[in-house]
């Protein structure tokens, strides 16, 4: 003898379980690509530091060359977010079975996605972005 609560808990351990692999993986993603975003910014910075140095050099504070750094990785994460909302909104059709209780369009899904991923991109470059501001000018431009 069973209580009803309990059949259906039962009926539904497959998807359950499915569902904990799925976010499983979605996080060990998330997480990988805010490591590649780390390392494509922070080679990006490395092989920028004369042109940091000069503009260090001409007057430029920390606080632009950090906003120079953060600008150029939004504007990454922006472009990859448009070219994943436009996939996630042409594909949605063939995932509409397999979502249970929320459409393939929904909205806060659709808005709150891209601010995340934004804001993990952002979050990530700012390491390089400060090491950036770190630069010597006087370094930078005798390193050639």
């Amino acid at each position: 003898m069973a209580s009803f609560r309990q059949s259906a808990d039962l009926g539904l351990l497959p998807q359950r379980i499915a569902a904990t692999i799925a976010a499983s993986l979605g996080g060990v993603a998330l997480l990988l690509a805010a490591i590649g975003i780390y390392g494509v910014t922070a080679f990006a910075v490395a092989s920028r530091t004369r042109e940091i140095g000069v503009r260090m050099a001409l007057g430029a504070d920390r606080r632009r060359v950090v906003m120079l750094v953060l600008r150029q990785a939004f504007k990454l994460a922006a472009i990859g977010c448009a070219v994943g909302l436009a996939g996630a909104i042409g594909l949605a059709s063939l995932v509409a079975d397999l979502l249970f209780g929320v459409s393939p369009f929904d909205p806060m899904t659709l808005a709150l996605t891209p601010v995340l991923l934004i804001a993990i991109a952002l979050a990530a470059s700012a390491v390089p972005a400060r090491r950036a501001s770190s630069v010597n000018p006087v370094a930078a431009l005798k390193t050639e």
